[in-house]
């Protein structure tokens, strides 16, 4: 199985799906062939039972949903993908402190939400697999917009900020991974916006933050 470390020469990096809705999965699967060259998909399933007694798992990595109508916790799942040497990214409308506890207790990489689109979804599991953005295809014509030229100067504070809450985390938990208060978090991100704004680069919602983190290699 190749390394997630060295996707960049080892080959694309194989994914497995799991979702009960089919039209999510033909979806998911659709984009990831027609816009992520770094990623091949080898497994997609709508049962837990058929993907992990697939031929081609494991896989390097798994996005999953949060819930499926089989009895099977989403902390068996992640443990079970993760004893075979898969790493786990979440990904579900089920966007509560309760699920991303769960799921980061059971060891998912990142906890993302299905209203993101997709490019923003890949970004964030690059980020989580700490692979580089692609040179070709989608991110050569995000690079290639006027204002990916203007990069606001951030704080290391507040790169750090942005980084871990455009990877999954919402602000209570950048918060306690900086080890700093709620109020501290909200101000650094609050500023990362203004920073964007200033130099024309719209980021008021968390789509656009996470657009321009990966627009300015935060996400490598």
């Amino acid at each position: 199985m190749p390394s997630t470390e060295n996707a960049a020469t080892a080959g694309p990096v194989r994914v497995g799906l799991l979702d009960d809705h089919e039209v999510i999965l033909d979806s998911v699967a659709s984009w990831i062939g027609n816009n992520a060259p770094d990623f091949t998909l080898a497994v997609a399933a709508n049962r837990w039972l058929d993907f992990v007694r697939s031929e081609d798992f494991p896989v390097d990595v798994v996005l999953m949903d949060f819930q499926l109508v089989e009895p099977v916790s989403i902390e068996a799942r992640i443990r079970t993908c993760r004893a075979a040497g898969a790493k786990v990214i979440v990904i579900s409308a089920l966007d509560s402190a309760e699920a991303r506890a769960r799921a980061s207790s059971a060891g998912a990489l990142a906890f993302l939400s299905k209203a993101l689109p997709m490019a923003e979804v890949m970004a964030s599991v690059r980020s989580a697999l700490r692979m580089p953005e692609p040179t070709s295809g989608v991110a050569d014509r995000v690079a290639s917009t006027p204002g990916a030229l203007a990069k606001p100067q951030l704080s290391p504070g507040e790169r750090q900020a942005l980084i871990l809450y455009v990877t999954g985390r919402s602000t209570i938990e950048v918060g306690e991974a900086m080890d700093v208060k709620y109020e501290t978090a909200k101000t650094y991100l609050r500023r990362v916006r203004e920073k964007y704004q200033k130099v024309g680069r719209p980021a008021s919602r968390k789509s656009d933050l996470i657009r321009r983190a990966a627009e300015d290699g935060f996400l490598e």
